[in-house]
């Protein structure tokens, strides 16, 4: 039978997760229903030898173009009906595959889906990066099913239900290739980070669901591109997120976010500085100026028809004040 996903695992000179992870990836997936494919970003270290070694299939692009970038390349040339974005520092569980296809062909409505997802390093614990399905505050703050802010639950099977949420995570998303390709893919100008939230988002505003289906697993070691601490990571997510609620809330309640949001990131600023972590600071101020330039790129884009988070806590508050630190303890 010809394969019906394609799992596409991108590479930045990553030949020591490769070595660690890619045989576990294939020893765990069904042949029969997906083909690995790792798509190459200008490595040097090795990598791509080391995978013609190995037989598996791979795309070699001549540059580094990205987290967004170089998925957007490999999905030009995916056929299959599903993709999998699968970072190169995932280990699935066996089976995975098997359930997020059968999940997705028989629930047309739904356009991505992730597995459960744990930690590497500590197996009875949820990863920072997805847990068990992503969901957006009303003032654009990502938080989890299993994990907010730094509080990270340990997985008893508390979240075991199949549930409907904001997004899916970028490091094992399975989506509609077609529908992919249709909303542009992952917005390069993020280059890395909150792209595959946004895409959710557009995903939503199209009229797909997004499902957390924690059935399948898989262990992920997390901070494999920018390890958390990372001014580079801190001034990605600032710029992204403010990127991302500029595109995709209606125009009288995106300018009202974004003096909020003005306001909280000043207050993050103020406690790097309190914290001594001059360079968060300073990635949180070039963050809010590069955000500035770049907004007129989406000037022109029509002003979405629902506000999608306006339902939800604010996380902030929930989180600090009240001290509702699980997810099961939100309303």
């Amino acid at each position: 039978m010809s394969a019906k996903v394609s799992v596409i695992i991108l590479n930045w000179n990553g030949i020591g997760l490769l070595k660690e992870y890619l045989p576990r990836v294939l020893d765990n997936t069904d042949p029969d229903i997906a083909d690995i494919i790792v798509a190459d970003n200008g490595s040097t270290d090795g990598s791509v030898e080391y995978l013609r070694w190995l037989g598996v299939n791979t795309m070699e692009f001549p540059t580094n173009l990205g987290f967004a970038g170089g998925y957007n390349k490999a999905l030009e040339q995916i056929e299959t009906p599903y993709t999998v974005l699968l970072n190169s520092d995932v280990a699935p569980a066996p089976g995975w595959i098997n359930t997020l296809y059968d999940f997705m062909d028989s629930h047309p409505e739904v356009g991505a889906c992730q597995p459960k997802m744990l930690s590497w390093h500590n197996p009875e614990s949820f990863e920072y990066a997805g847990a068990c399905g992503g969901f957006i505050d009303r003032n654009g703050f990502p938080y989890c099913r299993g994990r907010i802010f730094s509080t990270i639950e340990n997985d008893s099977g508390q979240y075991d239900s199949v549930i409907e949420c904001d997004w899916v995570s970028g490091a094992a998303m399975m989506v509609r290739t077609k529908e992919y390709r249709a909303l542009g893919g992952l917005d390069t100008d993020f280059f890395a980070h909150m792209e595959e939230i946004d895409l959710c988002w557009r995903l939503r505003l199209a009229g797909w669901k997004l499902m957390a289906v924690p059935q399948a697993a898989v262990y992920h070691l997390g901070g494999g591109s920018l390890p958390m601490g990372n001014p580079r990571k801190t001034y990605l997510n600032f710029r992204n997120n403010l990127l991302m609620l500029y595109k995709n809330l209606p125009y009288p309640v995106r300018d009202k976010t974004l003096v909020r949001r003005r306001l909280l990131d000043t207050i993050a600023w103020l406690k790097s500085l309190a914290s001594l972590k001059f360079a968060d600071a300073a990635a949180i101020v070039r963050a809010h100026a590069d955000f500035k330039k770049m907004r007129h790129r989406y000037a022109s884009l029509p002003s979405p028809a629902e506000n999608l988070i306006a339902s939800r806590p604010d996380i902030l508050t929930a989180y600090y004040l009240k001290r509702k630190i699980l997810f099961s303890q939100l309303s």
